[in-house]
């Protein structure tokens, strides 16, 4: 049996990256060849079988014909005549059209290592705008090798450009662009998804909510970046920087959407642009068919980062007031989330990256003061039913008071 190393092994082992996993292509085989060998199918769309030892991947070498709109219209043809080139040349990228023998020797048609040298994302052939799933792939790409100096050709960005101006990003399921969309958020640099996307045109039909966000200003005093969309993508990267939480991430991408509902007349305030938010947050999240709890962190920091930032200015009772619209008694591993996409929100600002945020500490400490508030004392003493309940929130305003007494209500 003939096979190679193919794909993202190769590139991130030349990359000097560590290789997640192996895939392999077969040339000379059928399925029942692959069968009698102990291989066990699991390719729905072309023939795919899993190693009976190593459980890794091997494919039989493929060739692909358009046939359709979208990235489903295709015919496959995948026999032993098929070359190791042939499969080769239907792939995304240079970078990942490179495969490798069993002696390790490298098999490179398409230049690849030249690209990968050049840090170049360039495409393989024309048939790479047969699949508008590839859009969404070279952002994902950008997001994980960005920091690495890496570049989409200028020729593949205007193939990228002609295929979302044909439309051909509308064909993408929900499913699939979520799936893309939570790979990239949980790269080094998400915020170079959305760049991508925005460059050639794609970001407005795939992500509307996020696209009209650029162009908004904001208060200078307050934003040296102005622009919403700019600063958007600053706390998204800084959000990456602090946790590798993806629903942290997401609530950091999405905290500010209301800001593109604000009147121009009304720029650059964005008064209530919080609850202006929820309905884009609402219809992205439907789109794309993202998780309830993505979106639930999401609403918690989009309603309430405001009142974070100005945690140090609260009352006390205001303070337990937030605890109890986040939820943060009954889930206690809400706050630190929701406290970290409201730090990068501080820090997502031109200038501001590395300011102190002590708005955090003072509310994870104020949070544990208010948590060891519990009702089984108040039980004893004989409160029940609303009196327990105003009881114990009484306790809790006393406990936050405790840690700041010049934060008295006032």
């Amino acid at each position: 049996m003939k096979k190679y190393l193919v794909g993202g092994a190769v590139r991130d082992k030349l990359l000097g990256q560590p290789v997640k996993e192996r895939d392999w292509v077969v040339v000379g085989e059928t399925p029942e060849s692959m069968a009698a060998r102990g291989f066990r199918p699991v390719g729905r769309d072309f023939p795919v079988f899993l190693h009976p030892q190593t459980h890794e991947e091997y494919a039989l070498a493929r060739t692909e014909r358009k046939t359709a709109p979208g990235y489903r219209g295709f015919v496959v043809h995948a026999e032993p005549d098929v070359t190791l080139e042939e499969d080769l040349r239907r792939r995304d990228f240079t970078v990942n059209a490179m495969a490798e023998d069993e002696e390790g020797n490298l098999i490179d048609p398409f230049g690849g290592r030249s690209d990968l040298a050049a840090r170049t994302l360039r495409h393989v052939s024309p048939a790479f705008q047969e699949d508008p799933v590839r859009i969404l792939r070279a952002a994902r790409f950008m997001a994980r090798y960005a920091h690495l100096g890496f570049r989409i050709a200028a020729e593949t960005n205007s193939l990228m450009a002609a295929m979302a101006q044909a439309g051909e990003v509308d064909a993408l399921v929900a499913e699939r662009v979520w799936a893309e969309l939570e790979k990239a958020l949980a790269e080094p640099a998400p915020s170079a998804f959305f760049r991508v996307l925005a460059d050639c045109g794609a970001l407005q039909r795939l992500f509307p909510e996020i696209h009209a966000l650029f162009g908004v200003p904001q208060p200078p005093r307050y934003h040296p970046e102005v622009d919403t969309g700019v600063h958007t993508l600053l706390v998204l990267d800084q959000a990456a920087r602090l946790c590798p939480d993806r629903q942290v991430r997401f609530a950091a991408l999405t905290h500010d959407l209301g800001k593109a509902l604000t009147p121009p007349e009304a720029w650059p305030s964005h008064h209530g642009h919080e609850e202006l938010g929820l309905a884009p947050l609402d219809a992205l999240c439907r789109r794309v068919k993202a998780p309830n709890d993505y979106k639930i962190l999401a609403e918690k920091v989009m309603r309430f980062h405001g009142r974070c930032h100005r945690a140090l200015e609260l009352r006390p009772a205001t303070v337990v007031d937030l605890f109890q619209s986040l939820d943060v008694f009954r889930q206690p591993q809400r706050l630190e989330k929701f406290l970290l996409a409201c730090e990068a929100d501080a820090r997502g600002r031109a200038g501001l990256e590395d300011i102190d945020y002590p708005q955090a500490g003072y509310l994870r400490a104020a949070h544990a003061a208010a948590q060891a508030v519990s009702a089984k004392p108040l039980l004893e003493e004989g409160y029940t039913g609303a009196a327990l309940g105003e009881e114990q929130r009484r306790r809790r305003i006393l406990a936050v008071r405790a840690l700041r007494p010049d934060a008295a209500d006032r």
